[in-house]
């Protein structure tokens, strides 16, 4: 099967290829003479009325042969005289050098908007988390549905990322539903500066929002509260308040927040840790209870305000959100040796408060080879340690070196499951984003071919047919939307190789084309020729050194199967 995906992806994308040269060849009236797909001996021939239409055996490329003049081996009859490659005018012979590559860049939209066109349910633009300390807090509340922003109307999470993204340190005006009357807000985002594996820094706009809710997981901070009297513990799942089902956190807020001191009966699900396989893995069994919670009266009506909602919720009970309580911290590690355990609530980071654990995590990673002390409590008791962030060191296949900094302490947040909403513009929506993706693996692949050129990336990473043949086996047995991402990726890895200014690919004739623009003549026969002959040679050493990387990737498999073959 393995062959087949292989056969399938590479004739497909050599078939795309060179439909954009044909195409461009016949809308300009050039007589094509051959349209082949793959090498070698043939194994199909149809005849059209002037073209000769083949399939070769060997599916590493393919070719347009137009009628051309400048090489002397065309039989050209008067007529035909205007139908050559270099009777056209030099744009239109532009067009048709640039169609190949430029279909090999389109097709992938084509493949992507299929994929995203399976979308037919969308988050629903509305806030789940608005996180302290970042621009969203205090302005948004979790619950609030984005109606517009900058005037734009918001139908769905995925019309939110853009707006914010390109509104890094301007204000930003939206309007949103809250219990039920229309709210403006006018908020700034923060600029945040993403840095991918090429090394290039993004600069995105972001607010601190998040689409999920968490679920109705507890925090129990203190040993003398109403909810720990009750039996309840952190990392307890809220199920059921009176036998009414509770999914978030921000319902179970809404619930306790109405209390005037009524006895509750709580429903939850507990972790209970087990292990599997001899210690081989640990999981946590979620073991079913019942507990009865009395909360303390309050001084008056329920607070309107969220955050005043929250803080009268664990005045009164003693529970509040698990994101700051530690669920793993693994034996040994730095955090283990300060003295971090799971169950501890971390509530400072080098002085500072810590109120979101992803916020923790993003400064931890921003001071990542520095010293740091960290503050808890444990049963309501403040313990402090200091540590630092451990360094993993790593080689991928490719022989590229990598290091990060990592935390390897964990908490426990489940999501609570989202209601979808149905997808208004499918089609709208999957093109835009097929052609977002697009322009993203673009971006990278062509800063990825800059870092080569420039030695910040190795030689090594260059793959050959050895490595498209296991991508193709790989994606095409995990079902076929691998298989189209993946034969997308390739693709528009073809479209941008193609337009290296290497004679014999089309960057090279593009090359030429320029050179005639700029002298107002065409390049010499003989400068043409010589030039193909030192980017044939270019073409052979980076497909023999593609070779050489794919065979010492997969060296150990290739001598396993020699010793099985000869055993």
């Amino acid at each position: 099967m393995d062959l087949l995906y292989f056969v399938l992806l590479t004739s497909a994308l050599i078939f795309i290829h060179e439909s954009g040269h044909f195409v461009a060849a016949k809308t300009f009236g050039v007589k094509v003479i051959t349209f082949s797909i793959g090498f070698g001996p043939k194994i199909l021939r149809l005849r059209g009325r002037e073209t000769e239409y083949c399939l070769a055996l060997l599916p590493f490329g393919g070719f347009v042969k137009m009628l051309e003049e400048a090489k002397g081996v065309d039989t050209i009859v008067p007529e035909d005289r205007k139908r050559t490659f270099e009777s056209q005018a030099l744009w239109r012979r532009i067009v048709i050098v640039l169609a190949g590559p430029a279909m090999n860049v389109f097709f992938p939209v084509v493949l992507y908007s299929s994929v995203f066109l399976g979308d037919r349910t969308l988050l629903p633009p509305t806030i789940g988390v608005a996180i302290p300390g970042k621009p969203a807090g205090g302005k948004l509340m979790a619950g609030d549905k984005l109606l517009t922003m900058e005037g734009a109307p918001i139908s769905s999470w995925n019309d939110i990322h853009g707006h914010i993204a390109s509104h890094a340190g301007r204000p930003l005006h939206i309007e949103v539903l809250r219990d039920g009357k229309t709210v403006g807000v006018d908020v700034t985002p923060y600029d945040d500066v993403v840095a991918n594996d090429m090394d290039v820094d993004e600069h995105v706009g972001k607010l601190g929002i998040v689409a999920s809710f968490p679920q109705a997981v507890l925090g129990i901070p203190r040993i003398d509260s109403p909810a720990y009297r009750s039996g309840l513990r952190t990392f307890d799942r809220i199920t059921a308040i009176n036998g009414k089902p509770i999914d978030r956190f921000v319902d179970l807020v809404d619930r306790l927040s109405q209390n005037h001191g009524e006895a509750l009966v709580v429903a939850y699900l507990r972790p209970i840790p087990v292990s599997v396989a001899g210690g081989l893995c640990d999981v946590a069994v979620m073991e079913p209870g019942v507990a009865t919670l009395t909360p303390s009266l309050g001084d008056g009506p329920p607070p309107l305000d969220e955050d005043a909602r929250a803080a009268d919720v664990l005045q009164r009970t003693g529970i509040e959100p698990s994101d700051m309580y530690v669920a793993y911290v693994p034996e040994e590690s730095s955090e283990w040796k300060a003295g971090l355990r799971a169950g501890d609530r971390i509530t400072k980071l080098d002085g500072q408060d810590q109120l979101y654990w992803q916020s923790m995590e993003n400064q931890l990673v921003r001071g990542a080879s520095e010293m740091h002390e960290l503050a808890w409590t444990r049963a309501g008791m403040p313990m402090a340690g200091r540590f630092q962030l451990r360094k993993e060191q790593w080689e991928d296949e490719y022989a590229q070196h990598y290091e990060r900094f990592v935390f390897r302490t964990t908490n426990w947040v489940p999501n609570a499951p989202d209601d979808l909403i149905p997808n208004p513009h499918r089609f709208l929506y999957a093109v835009e984003r097929g052609v977002e993706e697009t322009v993203n693996v673009a971006r990278f692949i062509g800063i990825g071919l800059v870092r080569i050129l420039q030695g910040r990336v190795s030689l090594t990473t260059v793959s050959g047919p050895i490595t498209m043949y296991d991508v193709a086996g790989q994606a095409g047995a995990k079902g076929t939307t691998y298989f189209v991402w993946a034969m997308a990726v390739i693709s528009i890895n073809l479209g941008l190789v193609n337009l290296l200014p290497i004679p014999v690919l089309d960057g090279g004739h593009l090359f030429f084309l320029a050179i005639e623009a700029i002298q107002k003549k065409p390049l010499s026969l003989r400068a043409r020729e010589l030039s193909s002959l030192v980017g044939m040679s270019i073409l052979v050493l980076l497909m023999l050194l593609a070779f050489k990387n794919d065979v010492e990737r997969r060296w150990d498999v290739i001598a396993a199967q020699i010793r099985e073959i000869f055993s």
